[in-house]
């Protein structure tokens, strides 16, 4: 039986306020422990830090709503919290609780104005989704379209921001943020501005009909409609469009030459919404995306979406084509312009940007087939996090650009969960030659 979900304000401050003096307390008695060991004790700090993750994981997948979007994001970032908290916070992207099938239906009523029986043929009691701010039921309305109704959690829009101002104190007290205040500042910034957007399903149907737009030059790319009738600031109706999960391309039905056509158009997506349409799908897990076997991609979930600026654009072509060419004083420079890098600090060793571009470029290093499946990229990244704390001054999360680099890791392991083989230098040359007259080429003149 599911739990009654806590969805007043009050509730969820009295729920955030107990988990913040908890974790601020093991902290704080971890500290006291600290001082009477001759020698830090990493087992028994990274002991500690799993302990309180967990709390933290559970109360915010209990919680739902802003809290837990912030724990999904920062399970993808890996600078952001210690290794422990991303790892317990990781299955905050699998694991959503649904909420009592009585408390959608009255969010529905209370939204689009008519009893349930009015509105659709059926809705399903048992969730098709369930997620961090709203749940998605399948449905049928009485003109016999299959749709999905997607509903947010009562509670959750209001609570926005008195949940992220608890969480952050939570982090503080914990001795959890790895960042100077004023980049924590720009960070939490960022996230409450995409979460309100994505708290606005209006201003999600409004993306949806954006990147239908953008898109519809290519028609495997497929993006359910809005059904405008149904559809309010808190729950939108969409036309049912299926697809297979990634865990369902298997080799019965999708063989390799479909997965490859698939992993380069998953790549033409990512680079056609960064290099053309300047504005990306920014929230790029596997429940978001579904395919076809004629090759066919699905997307759905459009409520964080991320508008770029041109300038950040085109100082991220710039990096990407000095790391690229090895040009390693250029790329300092156009590190400073995305954002990511301290102009005031002196020039960072060549040494330490060449050890990141060589990890970071091998699947555009040839023209034979990269096989994702067999990817390791994200261990020797792993391997390499120790060396960031000599830079630690040196750089600063990139706000303007942190989405381009959560969109890029989500496709990472997309491609690498479907196993697709596929060389993409020749592509990744074409994008980034746009905005330029200069050839692109991988490799230093």
């Amino acid at each position: 039986m599911a739990r009654k979900p806590v969805t007043s304000r009050t509730g969820r401050f009295f729920k955030l306020a107990g988990m913040t003096a908890s974790v601020a307390g093991q902290y704080a008695g971890q500290r006291a422990r600290r001082v009477f060991r001759s020698e830090n004790d990493e087992g028994a700090q990274s002991e500690s830090y799993t302990r309180m993750a967990g709390q933290i994981a559970d109360t915010l997948g209990e919680l739902k709503g802003a809290v837990m979007k912030v724990g999904q994001i920062a399970s993808q970032t890996q600078d952001f919290l210690p290794r422990e908290f991303s790892e317990a916070l990781e299955k905050l992207q699998k694991e959503a609780p649904p909420m009592p099938f009585e408390v959608i239906v009255e969010q529905i009523e209370s939204e689009l104005g008519k009893p349930l029986g009015e509105l659709y043929e059926y809705v399903q009691e048992t969730p098709y989704a369930s997620a961090s701010i709203g749940q998605v039921h399948r449905a049928r309305l009485h003109d016999g379209t299959d749709v999905i109704v997607k509903v947010q959690y009562p509670g959750v829009d209001e609570s926005c921001d008195s949940d992220l101002k608890q969480l952050r104190m939570t982090l503080r007290l914990g001795g959890l943020l790895k960042m100077p205040k004023e980049s924590v500042d720009q960070l939490f910034a960022e996230i409450r501005e995409r979460l309100h957007e994505e708290l606005d399903y209006e201003n999600e149907a409004r993306n949806i009909k954006l990147f239908r737009d953008f898109h519809q030059d290519q028609p495997w790319v497929l993006i359910p409609a809005v059904i405008d009738s149904h559809s309010t600031r808190r729950v939108l109706t969409l036309e049912l469009v299926e697809g297979d999960h990634v865990s369902k391309v298997t080799p019965d039905r999708y063989d390799q030459d479909t997965i490859n056509l698939i992993g380069h158009r998953i790549f033409m997506i990512m680079a056609d919404q960064l290099f053309r349409f300047q504005c990306i799908h920014g929230d790029p897990h596997a429940g978001n995306f579904a395919y076809r076997p004629d090759g066919s991609i699905v997307l759905y979930d459009f409520g964080c979406v991320k508008k770029l600026k041109p300038g950040i654009v085109e100082a991220y072509r710039k990096a990407l084509i000095a790391a690229l060419q090895e040009d390693y004083e250029a790329l300092d420079r156009h590190l400073i312009d995305l954002g990511a890098r301290v102009g005031s600090q002196p020039a960072v060793d060549e040494a330490y940007y060449a050890m990141w571009r060589d990890i970071l470029i091998v699947p555009f290093q040839g023209d034979e087939p990269y096989d994702f499946a067999e990817a390791d990229i994200h261990k020797h990244v792993a391997a390499k996090t120790s060396t960031v704390f000599k830079y630690l001054d040196y750089f600063k999360p990139p706000v303007e650009s942190i989405f381009i680099d959560r969109m890029i890791a989500g496709h990472y392991w997309m491609l690498k969960r479907l196993g697709v083989q596929a060389a993409f230098r020749v592509e990744l040359e074409r994008y980034l030659k746009m905005g330029s007259d200069e050839g692109v080429h991988l490799t230093p003149e």
